[in-house]
């Protein structure tokens, strides 16, 4: 935004100027105004909040991301233009519109049809599945658009695929009713948790963002952090972390904080693919860290049935030590890089940092205190946090103003043109979330339409009724299909068909796994994929900035993750992980120490290192030392021992690493002298 003329500036895909950059920047600013007043101003139901929604969401699409986004395809005046909106996508704006409020405006009459839906609910409903269909294909790619289609197909045709995988079809009327004229389908769940909680969550992140909090978290990490070897790298993971907790994805953590943290680790020794991939692990693992964790979370909580602060709860532990995995990995880079430390020349001063934006923790603080000691719902906990963001930047506006003796209505009109900015680009920022969520209903309506106990016959014939290959399975699935949907997407998809697999065949086998710890799994892995080649786009977005190629960060990135993806595997079958069964905060602290030994003691074996490079013997008594940090409850749990068990078996775990810890700081000496 450039103050001095008051010009608002939002980016989208397309090139827009004067009147139709105007309007869309209205439409914009319109959506966001009806979401913020949605928690305490205006009352509607769900059916009406969830169409007005998808309404606004259609709209910006078609005015802001073109047909084609290449900038060297040819333009077709009616079908395609960067920098005008065509007659076509003006033609999908008026359809999408009318097609997203029609459940409202025919709501009787679909009533009185219920499953028999008539000629003209027939059109409008194909209608707005195609133009969701394209929204969503311009928004998130072509693999959802894909993925929609061939489920479709499956459940109409499936009477006559062999074998196992037949299926008695659905009637293209009943695909009709569930999947547009009721609230199973486009309008089911995923749109509604979009539209009531996660819109603000990308506004709140947007508008922290906008007024410089990426930044402070940035400068600050860099601040303290940065003297110590490997502190760029270190200061990446924490303000990755930071950052993660408001902004719920990776590729904005890439942009954010890898613009300053990828070249100051290169600039003190990290190879470009390694200073990329460690941006790329660090921002990917942002949408795990609560209070936000990603739209995803937030259906979790719908879907379970249970309050967000559940889901914080369990996702609290595993989302810190991966963290804390992550810093360990860049000490043993640095250790054998033996990188240099930087001077305090080159270093922000912390003072300086944390006055210049300690009022950016405020509004977070609140949405912390909120959700964790008022328990407020999500919705009420975020506006109110909004609320304290808009009154704190403006007071922060007006004393800087009265300090530097300038015009506090100038202070006052900067600071609201940096809102409408902020209003703007949350809503743009929100398109990916909103269409896929309305394309994922699609999915989540034919698998209940019958088609969800099939594909779990066919994932449990596949899984050969073994609970650990089917977890492998689901992790495989997970990321292959993440590679070209949003995180959303893919836990969306990936819960609906394999949760209840899950919990099924681990009562099979008398291991009670909690829902909780089957959603996380998905949740998982579908971030995991952000970084998975040959498409991780976070990985993709760090190896530009790296100025490096991106297949190999997306390798590094993915290693990295290694310690992430171990995560899961041990809370399916120990979910004390989750704190689940854990009623006392000592409890939890100690929970919380052993997952953090097996953690470090597991990132040792990934990276071949502790001190030295290990030696195979070395690596086998890491691995087993990790494995008894991880599942010892378990086992004891299984034999019947006793809580001295237990801790016998963290002593032997805790031996076993000072044991290799020693062997290799002996080693190091003696080849010191030597």
């Amino acid at each position: 935004m450039q103050n001095k003329n008051y010009t608002i500036e939002f980016k989208t895909d397309r090139d827009l100027s004067g009147v139709l950059y105007l309007i869309t920047g209205i439409l914009a600013l319109l959506w966001s105004l009806f979401q913020l007043s949605l928690p305490k101003f205006i009352i509607l139901d769900s059916t009406q909040t969830r169409a007005i929604h998808l309404a606004f969401a259609l709209a910006l699409a078609f005015c802001s991301i073109p047909l084609i986004k290449k900038r060297d395809i040819k333009s077709i005046p009616f079908l395609h233009h960067k920098q005008r909106i065509p007659l076509l996508d003006l033609l999908l704006i008026v359809l999408g519109v009318f097609g997203a409020l029609y459940i409202l405006l025919a709501w009787n009459s679909i009533m009185q049809n219920s499953g028999n839906p008539s000629l003209y609910d027939t059109i409008v409903s194909i209608l707005l599945v195609l133009i969701v269909l394209e929204s969503s294909r311009r928004s998130i790619g072509l693999p959802m658009t894909l993925l929609v289609i061939i489920l479709s197909l499956y459940a109409f045709f499936s009477e006559s695929m062999p074998g196992i995988f037949a299926f008695k079809g659905i009637s293209f009327p009943r695909y009709i009713s569930q999947i547009v004229l009721s609230t199973e389908g486009i309008f089911g769940v995923p749109l509604d948790v979009s539209s009531r909680i996660v819109f603000l969550f990308v506004l709140f992140g947007t508008l922290l963002e906008r007024l410089g909090a990426g930044a402070f978290f940035n400068d600050s990490a860099i601040s303290v952090l940065g003297r110590f070897k490997g502190g760029p790298a270190k200061a990446s993971v924490i303000s990755s972390g930071l950052s993660g907790m408001v902004s719920g994805s990776s590729i904005a953590n890439v942009v954010t904080t890898g613009t300053f943290t990828i070249p100051l680790m290169k600039k003190v020794g990290y190879p470009a693919r390694i200073a990329a991939a460690t941006e790329v692990a660090a921002s990917t693992n942002g949408q795990l860290m609560p209070p936000i964790m990603g739209a995803a979370a937030f259906i979790m909580a719908e879907y379970l049935g249970t309050s967000y602060f559940s889901i914080i709860k369990a996702a609290i532990i595993p989302a810190v030590i991966s963290y804390i995995a992550l810093f360990y990995i860049t000490h043993l880079e640095a250790n054998k890089l033996n990188l240099r430390k930087l001077s305090s020349k080159e270093l922000p001063r912390l003072t300086e940092v944390f006055h210049r934006g300690f009022h950016h923790l405020i509004p977070l603080s609140i949405l912390i205190y909120e959700l964790v000691v008022v328990r407020r719902t999500p919705t009420l906990s975020v506006f109110y946090a909004i609320g304290a963001l808009f009154l704190i930047s403006l007071l922060r506006a007006l004393i800087e103003a009265l300090i530097r003796k300038t015009s506090l209505l100038f202070a006052i009109r900067s600071w609201t043109f940096a809102i409408i900015e902020g209003l703007i680009q949350g809503a743009i920022n929100m398109l990916p979330v909103a269409l896929a969520t309305a394309a994922a209903g699609i999915i989540v309506g034919i698998v209940n339409m019958g088609l969800g106990s099939l594909i779990i016959q066919i994932v449990e014939y596949l899984s050969l009724g073994n609970i650990l290959l089917l977890l492998f399975l689901t992790a495989f699935f997970s990321i292959i299909i993440g590679m070209g949907l949003p995180t959303t997407a893919t836990y969306v998809v990936m819960a609906s068909i394999t949760v209840p697999i899950i919990t099924k065949l681990g009562a099979n086998m008398g291991i009670e796994i909690p829902l909780i710890a089957a959603h996380l799994f998905c949740f998982y892995f579908g971030i995991i994929a952000d970084d998975t080649p040959p498409v991780g786009l976070a990985a993709y977005t760090a190896a530009a900035i790296a100025k490096t190629d991106p297949v190999p960060v997306g390798i590094t990135g993915f290693i990295y993750d290694l310690r992430t993806a171990i995560i899961p595997f041990v809370f399916i079958f120990n979910p004390i992980l989750l704190l689940e069964g854990v009623h006392s905060f000592f409890a939890g602290v100690g929970v919380f120490i052993i997952a953090s030994l097996g953690a470090l003691t597991f990132t040792s074996v990934v990276q071949g290192w502790l001190r030295l490079k290990n030696a195979w013997y070395e690596t086998i008594l890491l691995l087993l030392s990790s494995t008894l940090f991880f599942m010892g409850r378990k086992i004891v749990m299984l034999q019947g021992w006793g809580l001295g068990a237990e801790i016998f078996l963290y002593f032997i775990a805790a031996a076993l690493y000072a044991f290799v810890y020693s062997l290799q700081r002996f080693t190091k000496n003696k080849l010191r002298l030597a």
